[in-house]
């Protein structure tokens, strides 16, 4: 009797033992670095030096990822004094030595400095200083591959700024851009310009004021998955590379010349507010044929689209006429834009019979 009740308590303390432990442990933690190395396959090292990096991307610990949770703070259970010796010497604004981290790919994992960066993030703030050693991604991956590419480009132009690409071989081809702004340079300056000082003035003024028209004509919105400097590549090879003739989208060459540096020339002598913009207007007509007894209802319904800048009731072969005015970027044809906009707004009203559209070709409109 004394016996079973015996087993009776133990397995007990044991079942809540295990429960407790694995409340402890089932805590959202931050990343092992030991994992993400061995699923990275990232095993060669790059010193890289102190510099300040962002504490959000600090995600995880070289050996203490059990001790902190998903925010990098430090668990309940654990001693706190030490944090909280850390975090007032940080509020008396006293220094304190860089932490030591791995970084893989876009992360970072802390060797040395777990509670600085746990004080750090609770006194909200954003960066810290840090003594990186970067650990290169082996494992044979599209996304590791772009990434070494990126990498090495980084490497050899010295450009701090980010550059994200989603196809392999394109970081080759804007270092190829780099050294034929080298050439043209050294041939202006009539001195020799390295790499790293060509890849700077690349980035000042070829890169950085085509992309920004990239952006203000919000392209980026018609290729989903890729980044502004996909477009920037595209764009840039068939405009400087490839020249081929296009069936629409000609507005483009008053935008941008045909040659790179012709491009880098027109725009020297321009801020950002007055770097061109990739959009124009489009001004179309719709001839609307309707449904007996729809046509003031359908009249409301076109009038709330913003697109619609007026209406008419016709007598005669037509019911109704709208004047419409889209924009588009210089890479889309008019037609095809009007088209859209007619199928997805126009022609799904109730009611509606036949549509025709017609635009304009030469106009002379008078000033109100």
């Amino acid at each position: 009797m004394a016996i079973t009740f015996l087993k009776s308590i133990w397995a007990n303390f044991a079942k809540n033992t295990r429960v407790r432990g694995k409340s402890k442990n089932s805590e959202p933690e931050i990343k092992s670095f030991k994992e993400n190395q061995e699923k990275e396959e990232a095993f060669d090292k790059i010193h890289r030096g102190i510099k300040q990096i962002s504490l959000d991307r600090i995600v995880g610990s070289v050996g203490r990822y059990h001790d902190f949770d998903s925010t990098f703070r430090l668990k309940q259970h654990l001693p706190h004094d030490r944090l909280n010796k850390i975090k007032q010497i940080m509020k008396d604004g006293k220094s304190l030595p860089p932490i030591k981290v791995y970084q893989i790919k876009n992360e970072y994992y802390v060797l040395d400095g777990n509670h600085r960066v746990s004080a750090a993030k609770e006194l909200g703030r954003q960066d810290i200083d840090a003594r990186i050693v970067e650990l290169l991604p082996s494992a044979n991956t599209l996304e590791n591959m772009i990434y070494r590419e990126k990498v090495d480009f980084s490497d050899k132009t010295g450009l701090s700024y980010s550059i994200e690409l989603t196809e392999i071989s394109q970081y080759d081809y804007l270092l190829t851009q780099i050294l034929q702004h080298k050439r043209v340079l050294a041939k202006e300056t009539k001195n020799p310009v390295s790499l790293k000082e060509a890849a700077l003035d690349w980035h000042k003024t070829i890169y950085h004021p085509l992309t920004v028209i990239i952006q203000k004509g919000n392209l980026i919105r018609s290729f989903p998955g890729r980044t502004i400097a996909d477009l920037y590549i595209y764009i840039s090879f068939h405009q400087w590379e490839k020249r081929a003739a296009r069936k629409y989208g000609i507005g483009v060459d008053r935008l941008i010349p045909r040659k790179m540096e012709e491009f880098r020339k027109k725009m020297a002598n321009k801020n950002e507010a007055e770097y061109p913009d990739m959009q124009r207007e489009i001004t179309a007509f719709i001839l609307i044929n309707v449904k007996a007894g729809r046509e003031i209802r359908i009249i409301d319904k076109l009038f709330n689209l913003d697109e619609v800048r007026e209406l008419h009731s016709i007598h005669g072969n037509i019911d109704i006429i709208a004047k419409i005015i889209l924009k588009r970027d210089l890479l889309a044809s008019d037609s095809e834009i009007i088209a859209h906009f007619v199928d997805r707004y126009v022609r799904r009203i109730s009611g509606i019979a036949s549509t025709q559209t017609l635009i304009p070709g030469y106009s002379k409109i008078k000033e109100q």
